[in-house]
Parts: C-alpha cells; structure tokens; sequence
C-alpha cells in the first residue's frame, strides 16, 4: 500500500473554522491566525482583502463592496469565495518557500455531521487553493489530539468542541469516534441572541461586532457572579439616529440561555448513547472543552452542573482544533493504514 509522505515542513494542518481559519506548520506551530472573511469587489469580482483587514471592512464598505464570510455553520456557503481565501492564507502560511518547491499535503478538519458532499467540497477547495491533496479529519478527533487527550489509548475520552457555526461533542477511544453529536449552535448563535435581545428589549440595532464584544466582555453561562456593564453603541430603530445604552451581564446571560441549553443538551445526549465502560472513563477524567466558545464565562460549571462530572478547559482552546490537524500529519500512517480512524470517510 502506497502511503503518502508527510514529514516534510510544508505540509499543512488548516482549521477552517466559520469565524477564523488557523494554519499549523510543522516545527513552527500556528503561523496564521485570521478571520475567515473575504471582502469582494460585487463589480469586478476581484477579492479586495482577505482576514483580518477584510473584518476590520464590515459594516463599512461602499455599495460595490461586499464584505462576505464563506463559511457557514462549519461547511462551505460560497465555494469559489472559500478557494481564493484558503490560497491565500497557504500562501502566507508558506512564505519563504521557494518557489521551486511542490505542493503541501494538507490535513483539514470537517465538522463530523456534515455530508459526504459537504466534505468534498472542502477537499475540492482545497485543492483549487494550492494544495497536492487533502486529507479530511473529523473536528472533535482533531481537537481530542491537539488537547492532549490520549486519543489512541483503548480509554475513553471525550470533547466539546464550540466553535463559530457547530458545536461538536465526541466520544473517543482506540483512534477512532465511538459516538458523537454535532449541532450546528455555537459562537455566531450566541451573537444573534444577543442582537435580537437588544433589538427587541431597546429597539436598538447593533452590529456584528459589538455583538461580539458584548459575548466576550461581559457574557457568562448561567448567573454571572458580577454583574458587569457595558456601554455599547447602535442605531435607535425609532429616530433612526445613533444612541448609547448600558448592557448588564444579567441580560446578556438571558440572552444566551437558550444556546447555552442547546449545547448543554447536546451534551447530554452524547452522554446517554456512551458505552458504560467509556462513561466510567469520563467520569474519572471529566469533559474537556476546546474551540473559541470554550472561554464563554461558568460554561464549564454549568455543563459540571448538569452532567454531575468533571469540566475542564483546554490548555490553548483555540488552537487547540489547528494544533490536532498539525499533530495528525505525524500519525498518517495510523490514517491510511488502520480501518479504525476518525476521517470523515470510515466515520460513515
């Protein structure tokens, strides 16, 4: 059997996540990590910016600029869109490559509950952005790996991954996913709910960033311990003109409830369709939760709470799904030569 070689410093790991793609490099670690936003010329078709310039775009672009994000709910909404982003950001990832020098292997995660053409248009993307090939790997495996969990040890250990657009919940042992849960709840959820509660309670309009801004400053699963304020700025639904209010971490955990439930519920889930002797195993080690949503204030008590077990946060949560992908170029043996592995293809 032929296996392809990844041991050489181009190959790539790409966390190609709704709200920002990471790129790991091996011996470098993450050398990329910018939003997964493009801003496009509607006239010319011409892409205009891409990451971090093109966020810093939104909601402040001319008519003929469209400031767009081509991942949606962790699978690809505009394909040509996400191509031209994931060449770019290769393209940086590999800067002082020579020229002469061939295509990087690339190991990308997919969200576990997407379909079998979902997951070929990821590999297809890219591929069209430079790649030689693409080797998918399931989100929570890759998140299990990059939080140091013992993933090929016959324990069970399991994930909450929470990222922009899906909430991943995994089961795993012995190298493979033994059952999992994935919603499509996570970050840009909890940015809506949070929109549509100052939309509705003050008839205020606020966008995408300060919706952010408010999660991260002042948001908490559950009851806050403090309860914080902050001024955010919109423009008043009734006049039509900007105004100020203060936001109090009370409201801001109402208004995030429902997804906290859903995740949570999720959970859960996974929980009841555990083995026993993988359930005793997670009792002993408790849930690790990894992606960007993971930092959400007492997501981790609350989830203790309801679970009755152990809740941790990993190390570097955010990374954590970039730094898997970068670790499984490492085990490509273990993925072309054992039938039980976490790619989306032996998953079906």
């Amino acid at each position: 059997m032929n296996v392809v070689s990844f041991g050489f410093s181009q190959d790539l790991g790409i966390d190609l996540g709704t709200a920002n793609t990471l790129v790991f490099v091996k011996g470098k670690g993450v050398v990329v990590r910018e939003p997964s936003v493009v801003a496009k010329n509607m006239t010319s078709g011409q892409i205009e910016a891409v990451g971090n310039s093109a966020k810093n775009m939104v909601g402040r672009t001319p008519a003929n600029i469209s400031v767009i994000r081509p991942m949606k709910d962790g699978v690809i909404a505009d394909y040509d869109t996400t191509a031209a982003m994931m060449k770019y950001y290769i393209k940086k990832a590999q800067k002082n490559r020579s020229s002469f020098a061939r295509k990087p292997n690339v190991m990308i995660c997919v969200p576990s509950g997407i379909t079998m053409v979902e997951e070929r248009a990821v590999i297809d993307a890219t591929k069209q952005a430079g790649a030689r090939d693409a080797y998918p790997i399931a989100e929570p495996f890759a998140a299990a790996i990059g939080a140091g969990l013992p993933v090929w040890e016959p324990t069970g250990s399991m994930v909450v991954d929470i990222g922009g657009g899906t909430t991943e919940v995994a089961i795993i042992s012995l190298g493979g996913i033994v059952t999992s849960q994935s919603i499509r709840v996570a970050g840009d959820e909890m940015d809506d709910a949070i929109t549509q509660y100052i939309r509705k309670q003050y008839n205020l309009m606020i966008g995408e960033r300060s919706a952010e801004t408010l999660k991260m400053e002042i948001g908490t699963a559950g009851e806050p311990k403090e309860d914080e304020e902050l001024d955010i700025r919109g423009r008043d639904l009734v006049t039509g003109l900007p105004k100020t209010i203060k936001i109090t971490a009370k409201e801001i955990s109402k208004s995030l409830q429902d997804t906290v439930d859903q995740i949570v519920d999720a959970v859960k889930v996974t929980l009841e369709k555990t083995p026993p002797e993988l359930a005793a195993d997670i009792m002993d080690r408790g849930i690790v939760l990894t992606g960007g949503g993971a930092i959400l204030k007492n997501l981790d008590e609350v989830i203790s709470n309801e679970t009755q077990m152990p809740v941790f946060v990993a190390e570097d949560p955010l990374d954590c799904v970039a730094i898997g992908t970068g670790k499984a170029l490492e085990y490509i043996h273990h993925f072309k030569s054992q039938p039980n592995v976490a790619t989306r293809t032996n998953m079906e």
